[in-house]
Order: structure tokens, then C-alpha cells, then sequence
């Protein structure tokens, strides 16, 4: 007898249908990674392409200029996952992740084919916008059809693309941009797009619109000190590791001294450690968000100490560089799933805020990283920044730990003294 798996939203599944749906939603997260990143790893090329009278004249420059591209994307980023999540409110789930993946491959096909550097720029912030409301999406679908529970798996399966696309996807596509220009790594990544646009539309079950919900209730959310807060906590945090992975092709050939065709291999490990990370954070948030934090936060800025100390070594940058984002994923879903915790109704809010704290910290990364370059500080300054930012991070998650555990003390005296019975720990902390 087959076996079947009834969703949350009540369709009855069985296990074939329901890997394939979960592979539909990841393959669309597989293709925002690889948009998002390979940037990164074809910047020399995107500056070449776009600015060669700045290259010409004065290679950092023409670098930290194409840098902006990164920041573009990530402000799209910023700006849509909340607006996107707004508007779409009262519209089924299911529509939303197959509009939001066919918005995905219009805009990353005009970021291949914009003849300026100006244009390119337009185009990567509209390529950014859809970008945290997909993944926001995608990570509810997901935990609906894994079952009650699952949030921080959920949230673990819609950034398992990401993973995978640094792992397999961006040094694919690095070769192929540095062997026929970085124009066709995005034009292919159009495609990833287009693929998961059918298949999103095909394989997952149809969900009824959300009834009752209305935009003032979701904004509601906006309204909770604590959930600005944890977005600032993201994205400070990660933007250590973004002021380091935004240049790193150039840290790692003109400071280790690697080899152009080597860089697709340090992104992959990049990739490997994302997967691996990312694999850990999913289990440990649906177990224990607070020791996830509390444990995957300080190795990752280990991680960052050992990456300072190597910078110079091809090997002792390749183990940093992976470690370093192992921590940095394993952070990912427990980040996520605190944000939808205290979003409460508003889930989709929250799960969509997350990526636009993960972009505002691409966004600082990359801006901090040119800013130490264009000064004249030498392309090994953005892992000291990286580090230093990564270490602020730390002490405000630190810090917000400590004040909600003196906010839940006094909120239990105050209860104590009208003798009021406490629900549970997270009701109190939920205020």
C-alpha cells in the first residue's frame, strides 16, 4: 500500500509527489543563489565588461565600481521582500511562488542582456525584488508540506538552494562566465528560472487563499522592538562574511596568489560548507534556537579569526573560506525562524524579512569591502572589516539575549505578584 502524507493545507501527497514538489520550491532557491553569488565570482569580468576605460586605468577602482552591482541586487532585495509580502497578503500561496519565480527569469534575463553598466544596475535591483518573497514563500510551502514542526527544517529546505547552487551552480556557472563571458551565466540562470516556474506550477498543491488577513495586520509586526532587533542582528552579522565572499576572487588571485581557473574550486568548497551548514541549522532551530545562536555564532567568528591569520596561504584561505560559511549557513534557518516566531500571524512577513536582513548585510559587506580597497588598504583589508563586523554582530545578539531574559524575570515577578499563572516561557517571551 502506498504511503501518503496529508499538508497542512489539507492536500494528501504521497512521498514521490512530495520530494518532487520540495525539489520544485529548492530548485527556484538553487537559481537565486546562483544569480546572487556568481556575481561575485565574475566581478573581474563584470568590471571588465561594463567599465573597461576604469579597469584600464585603474583596476581596484573598476572592482570596487562593479561592486555596485552586488549592492543593487541586495537593495532590491531590501525594498521588495516586505513590499512583495504586503501585497500579497490575500493571495494563495501557490500563485504567488510561480508569479514570483516568472518575475525571477524576466529580470535575470535582462541583467544578461543590458548593454551599460547603468542599465545592469536597474536590472540587478529589479532581479533583487522578487527575490526574499520567493524564498519567504517558498519556506512556508515547505514546512506545510513537511508537517507540523518544521519551520526551521522548512526554512532549511528554501535556502538548500541557495547551498547547493554555491556548491554546484556558481563554479559552473564562474567557469562558463570566464570561458564565454559573464553574459551567459546569467542568460543560463534565466532558464533555471523558466524550469522552476513550470514545475512549482505543476507539482505543488493548490492552496486556498488566506482569508482575513489584511495589510494593517501584517504591519503590525513592524511594530515588535524585538523584530528589528533580530533583523539588525542579521544583518550586521552576516555582513561580515558578504565583505570578504563580495571580492574574493580577487583576494583569492592577486593575496594567496590562486590561479584564475582555481576560484570556481573555492567557490565550491564556499558552496560545500553552505550545504553542510545549512543541513545543521535546519536540525538544531527545530530543537534549540538559542544554543544554535549561542554555538554557531562564535565558531563562525573563529572561523573569520583563522581566515585574518591565512589570508596569504591558497590552502589556509580555501579551509577558512569554507569553515567560515559552514557558520554562517548554520546561522541561516535559526535567524529565519526567530524572525517568524515573532512575527506571529504575519509568517510570511517575517520568513520574507529575513532575506531582506541577509541582503542589507550583501549590501554592507560589499560596500565595506570597496570602501578598505578604494582607500588604498589593499585587497586584504576586507577580512579584517569582515571580521570586526561579524564580532559587533555577536555582542548585539549578546546583548538582546541578555535583556530578554531580564524582561521574561520581571514579567514573571509582575505575574507572580497578581498571582497570575505563567502559560510558558514563550508566551512570556513573545510579548
Amino acid at each position: 500500500m502506498t504511503a501518503v502524507h496529508e499538508t497542512q493545507g489539507g492536500a494528501v501527497l504521497s512521498p514521490t509527489r512530495r520530494r518532487i514538489a520540495l525539489m520544485a520550491l529548492a530548485l527556484g532557491g538553487f537559481g537565486i543563489g546562483s544569480a546572487e553569488f556568481v556575481s561575485m565570482g565574475l566581478l573581474p569580468q563584470i568590471a571588465q565588461g561594463l567599465l573597461p576605460e576604469m579597469m584600464a586605468a585603474d583596476p581596484e577602482q573598476g572592482v570596487a565600481r562593479a561592486g555596485w552591482a552586488i549592492t543593487a541586487y541586495a537593495l532590491g532585495v531590501v525594498v521588495g521582500a516586505p513590499l512583495l509580502s504586503l501585497l500579497a497578503v490575500r493571495l494563495s500561496r501557490t500563485r504567488l511562488i510561480v508569479v514570483f519565480a516568472g518575475l525571477l527569469c524576466v529580470s535575470t534575463l535582462a541583467s544578461g542582456l543590458m548593454p551599460s553598466f547603468e542599465l545592469t544596475l536597474l536590472a540587478r535591483f529589479i532581479a533583487g525584488l522578487p527575490h526574499g518573497a520567493y524564498l519567504g514563500v517558498a519556506s512556508l510551502l515547505a514546512a506545510s508540506l513537511m508537517g507540523p514542526g518544521s519551520q526551521g527544517k522548512g526554512a532549511a529546505v528554501a535556502l538548500s538552494g541557495l547551498t547547493v547552487a554555491n556548491l554546484v551552480g556558481v563554479p559552473m556557472l564562474t567557469a562558463l562566465g570566464q570561458a564565454a563571458g559573464w553574459r551567459a551565466a546569467f542568460l543560463t540562470i534565466a532558464a533555471v528560472f523558466a524550469l522552476t516556474a513550470v514545475l512549482v506550477a505543476t507539482t505543488i498543491p493548490s492552496q486556498p487563499a488566506p482569508q482575513g488577513r489584511r495589510i494593517q495586520d501584517e504591519l503590525r509586526a513592524f511594530s515588535r522592538v524585538q523584530l528589528w532587533v533580530v533583523m539588525l542582528i542579521a544583518a550586521v552579522g552576516f555582513a561580515g562574511s558578504f565583505a570578504v565572499f563580495s571580492y574574493i576572487a580577487d583576494i583569492g588571485q592577486q593575496v594567496a596568489g590562486m590561479s584564475a581557473g582555481f576560484i570556481p574550486v573555492l567557490l565550491a568548497l564556499a558552496g560545500l560548507g553552505m550545504t553542510i551548514g545549512n543541513a545543521i541549522g535546519g536540525f538544531t532551530t527545530d530543537r534549540s534556537l538559542d544554543r544554535t545562536l549561542l554555538v554557531a555564532f562564535p565558531l563562525y567568528i573563529a572561523a573569520m579569526v583563522l581566515m585574518v591569520s591565512v589570508v596569504t596561504d591558497p590552502v589556509g584561505l580555501s579551509i577558512a573560506f569554507f569553515l567560515t560559511n559552514m557558520g554562517h549557513a548554520t546561522l541561516g534557518p535559526a535567524m529565519q525562524t526567530w524572525l517568524m516566531r515573532i512575527a506571529g500571524p504575519s509568517e510570511m512577513l517575517g520568513a520574507s524579512l529575513h532575506h531582506a536582513a541577509f541582503n542589507v548585510a550583501n549590501a554592507l559587506g560589499a560596500l565595506l569591502g570597496g570602501m578598505v580597497i578604494s582607500a588604498g588598504l589593499g585587497l586584504a583589508a576586507p577580512t579584517v572589516v569582515g571580521l570586526v563586523v561579524a564580532s559587533l554582530g555577536f555582542t548585539m545578539l549578546l546583548g538582546s539575549f541578555a535583556l530578554l531574559r531580564l524582561r521574561s524575570r520581571r514579567f514573571r515577578r509582575e505575574l507572580d505578584t497578581a498571582q497570575v499563572p505563567v502559560q510558558s516561557p514563550e508566551a512570556a517571551s513573545a510579548r
